[in-house]
Order: structure tokens, then sequence, then C-alpha cells
């Protein structure tokens, strides 16, 4: 089963995001909101109407498709008013239409250029042009970026962006690319197995995880084994390992013996200067540093804490802090992780 019992909803103007790997149901839906392919159960509305036996020419929706699947024996000005044609517009009224679409992706000077001289930025362009000619209520994207090389890819992410936002229209958009989600999107529904984990901003996915896999998907994560030892107002205490730490208290299911998966960003473990006192609020820990691996600005930071995977900590090289301070594989690093920046989840609860 591709897709189990997803209730999801979509308000007009919205760009939401179904993001998930290969197989997890999210261009299903998306072939399913076109009109390609039909529920088993179920229904599809659309501005209130219900669509789920229509064909997809009677939706009034567009999909612009992951090899943009342009006729290659047309120019771009046909290309872009094919729709139009197929569907009887007058030619009076396709004209002026295809010019606007083509204005708006900023396309107007190639209009009598074959796709295949075209680079892969601007066939995307013309695919999202022909797309967007029929007015449709909602633009359904199916990996839209994803043969593009990295450095464009991240310019047409921005421009995809302030298209939704100059047009107002309704996006939904299916990546694997949780870079690409997080900065597109007003709200991501990550897919797991045919089912949605979990539907919110890209800041409540990121700083809020409700699940280890969530937690793992978008972005980087800790992980580390504990056992909660007390559990004291608004603190819990978390044995991991040799280490000791104290956890702001989010969920009242927690008790103590439970047994939990410690979840912590790696940029939100720090270094602490030897000597100094921890401040209030930080948990210490100290481990052994494996490796340290260059990433530009940033430097990631491997550290056996005694377990079978190392903590990443992530550091900014550009900090006046860490200017020309940082630790040497193989010594000891002191450690701090705020009390705020854990998640506790039931250890049952895999990635």
């Amino acid at each position: 089963m591709a897709v189990d019992a997803v209730d999801l909803e979509v308000s007009e103007g919205e760009f939401v995001t179904l993001l998930g790997p290969s197989g997890c149901g999210k261009s299903t839906i998306l072939r399913m909101i076109a009109g390609f392919e039909s529920p088993d159960s179920g229904s599809i509305y659309l501005a209130g109407k219900d669509v789920t036996e229509l064909p997809p020419y009677r939706r009034d929706v567009n999909m612009v498709f992951q090899d943009y699947a342009l006729f290659p024996h047309m120019n771009v000005r046909q290309n872009v008013g094919y729709g139009l044609r197929v569907t009887g517009v007058p030619r009076h009224e396709i004209v002026p239409r295809v010019d606007a679409a083509l204005a708006l992706v900023e396309l107007s000077d190639k209009a009598d250029s074959q796709p295949g001289q075209l680079s892969g930025g601007q066939r995307q362009r013309v695919a999202l042009a022909r797309a967007l000619v029929r007015k449709p209520k909602v633009l359904l994207l199916d990996e839209p970026l994803s043969a593009l090389d990295a450095n464009l890819r991240e310019a047409m992410q921005v421009e995809l962006k302030h298209l939704h936002e100059k047009l107002g229209i309704t996006f939904i958009m299916v990546t694997h690319d949780q870079t690409e989600a997080l900065v597109m999107a007003d709200r991501i529904v990550v897919m797991r197995e045919g089912k949605v984990s979990q539907s919110g901003s890209p800041a409540d996915l990121y700083d809020r995880p409700e699940n280890p896999y969530v937690a793992n998907f978008i972005g980087t994560s800790n992980f580390l084994p504990g056992v909660i030892e007390a559990t004291e107002g608004d603190t819990i205490v978390v044995r991991c390992g040799d280490h000791k730490l104290e956890v702001f208290r989010t969920s009242a299911e927690f008790r103590a013996g439970n047994t939990v998966s410690v979840c912590v960003r790696p940029e939100k473990v720090t270094l602490r200067d030897a000597g100094t006192m921890a401040p209030e609020g930080q948990n210490k820990l100290s481990g052994k540093v494996e490796e340290i691996l260059y990433h530009g600005a940033n430097a990631r930071i491997r550290i056996d804490v005694g377990f079978k995977s190392p903590l990443l900590a992530d550091i900014q090289l550009r900090s006046a802090r860490y200017h020309d301070s940082l630790p040497v594989v193989g010594e000891t690093a002191e450690l701090l992780i705020g009390t705020h920046d854990v998640h506790l989840f039931d250890r049952s609860d895999s990635t």
C-alpha cells in the first residue's frame, strides 16, 4: 500500500512540501491530486468540490514533472501554449497569455528557441510557464529541481519561492531533499511508509520534532541511549552511560526508569573553555576528540563520549571564540549542552 489513510488539508495560497525517502508515498499523493491515479478509498476535494472521479484535464490543477516533459520538436512558445491549444482556447487569447507566462519566468527572449538549445534551468522555467499559463488553482511540482546541478538548484529554490509569493496560488511540491523543503515551504509534511509522520512549519519540524524519524530526517541529530533517573518539576534527570543530563520537561509521559533516546542537534553542542564553570541551564560532559571535519565556515567534531557512535558537535570557525582554538584529535574536549536543547523520545520508537 503506497499511501495509508492520509488526511491532508492544504490552505489556499500555501506552499506545502511532501518530504520523504523514495517509496514513502509522496509522489503517489501528488499523482492522485492531479488525477493520474485513483485512491482505493477516500475523497479528494478542490476548493470544496469533490474531484475524485474527474479526469486530470477537468481538474483545476497543473503539474510540473521531474523531467519537464517538453516537446523537443516545438519551440518554447509552442510548448507553453500547447495546453491552451488542445483545450480550445481561442488563438487571440493564447498569444497574450503565453507572452505573460514567459515574462513571468523571464524567458521572453527565448520564445523561438528549441528546448535542446536551453540550459537545464531554462527548460525548468519553460515547464513552469507551461503549467502556469492555464492559471491553475493548484500547481503540483514533482521533484522539479532534481535534474539541476547544486548551484543552479540553490538559485532556482529562491526563484520558485519568489514566484509563489508573487502569484499567491497554492503550490504542492514533492522532494526528498530536506534543504529544499526547509528553504521553500510554508509547511512540510514528512512522509514515512505511506503515512504522515509530522506536519508543520520548517522551524517546528527542525526545533520540535515529534519522533526520532523526523529528527533524523530533517537535519542531523545525535542520539544517545539513556534512562530517566528522576523527574523534578520541570526537569528530567537522565543517565547516559557515565554522563548525567538535566532536560527541560516537555511531556508528562516520562517517568523514572523509562528508557529513552536523548536527541540533540550538533550545533547545540558547544565547547567549554577548560577550567570554567558550566553556565546555569547547561549540562557539561567530556569525551575524546576522534576527528575534525572541515566544512568551510563550520567544522564538525566527532567526539567519543562512551557510546557506539560518536557525539557530533558543529562549531562556527568564523566565531572569535573558536578562531585558531579548536581542540586537537586525541585530546579531551569539555562540552556543554543546554537543558532546553535536548529532546527525549521513547527508545522503542526507532528512527
